[in-house]
């Protein structure tokens, strides 16, 4: 309960601060709606779908490049890292592309692909696979030689070293990676769905705004909020308590 409440406490004064500058006038609700506004229009979006369809659009696209990017930037990140003359090699190359913004691909991915899914996933997977791939194949060259060699003294096969040394040492490195791309992947998606696409929350977002509507735009901003809570709490959090706290590579929060 302490927890709960300590996670709850911040929404709570920000949103009674939200009522009172609403309730007191200080801002025109042109520019930030009342609370109960928002509110409403959520609950009529609702109704009718047109929040679910966006909803859902936006959530295919980032599960679509989710699926597609984590399990061959982890697979090419190991494979790369367990070769110690090609990694120094890659690894600048992989930085160089890390270290672009998805969006940057914007503009190229719609000259190629033209405006759809096409676009969105290519930029999705250019946010998403990087960063893992970059944090798998820094993670895996950290993890000393020392425990591959113990390993191997032992009798262990590659695949041994493999799964029980490389992969559990550099699961903190690959679940920070992991939860970054997730965090850049929904800002990515929200500005390619802004130009390149019809649906999805960040249509529902600049659609709202060329009509001036500031209590859809929130309904927008909410959603993609309270999304990456429940995709923090529900999936990063068991996957790190699974893995890091399990193989005793961090200690559990008390």
């Amino acid at each position: 309960m302490t927890r709960a409440w300590r996670g709850v406490a911040p929404f709570a004064v920000l949103l009674a601060a939200w009522t009172v500058v609403t309730r007191a006038g200080l801002v025109s609700p042109l520019f930030l709606p009342p609370p109960s506004d928002v509110l409403r229009v959520a609950w009529e979006q609702t109704l009718d779908g047109s929040l679910w369809i966006n909803l859902a659009a936006s959530l295919g696209r980032v599960l679509l490049g989710i699926v597609v990017s984590v399990p061959l930037a982890v697979g090419l990140g190991v494979v790369v890292a367990l070769n110690r003359r090609l990694a120094p090699v890659v690894e600048p190359i992989v930085g160089f592309f890390n270290a672009l913004s998805g969006i940057a691909w914007l503009p190229l991915a719609i000259t190629w692909f033209g405006l759809g899914w096409a676009s969105v996933t290519f930029i999705m997977f250019n946010t998403i696979f990087f960063l893992v791939f970059f944090n798998t194949l820094v993670g895996v060259r950290a993890v000393p030689r020392i425990f591959e060699q113990a390993v191997r003294t032992m009798g262990g096969s590659r695949r041994d070293v493999i799964l029980q040394v490389l992969i559990p040492g550099a699961m903190p490195s690959i679940v920070t990676g992991l939860r970054l791309a997730i965090g850049f992947g929904w800002r990515a998606l929200i500005a390619a769905e802004m130009i390149a696409t019809s649906t999805g929350l960040g249509f529902l977002i600049y659609n709202a705004a060329n009509f001036h509507q500031s209590d859809t735009i929130l309904v927008g901003i909410i959603t993609i909020g309270l999304l990456w809570l429940l995709t923090d709490r529900l999936l990063l959090q068991p996957l790190e308590r699974r893995t890091i706290e399990r193989w005793g590579l961090v200690s559990s929060a008390p």
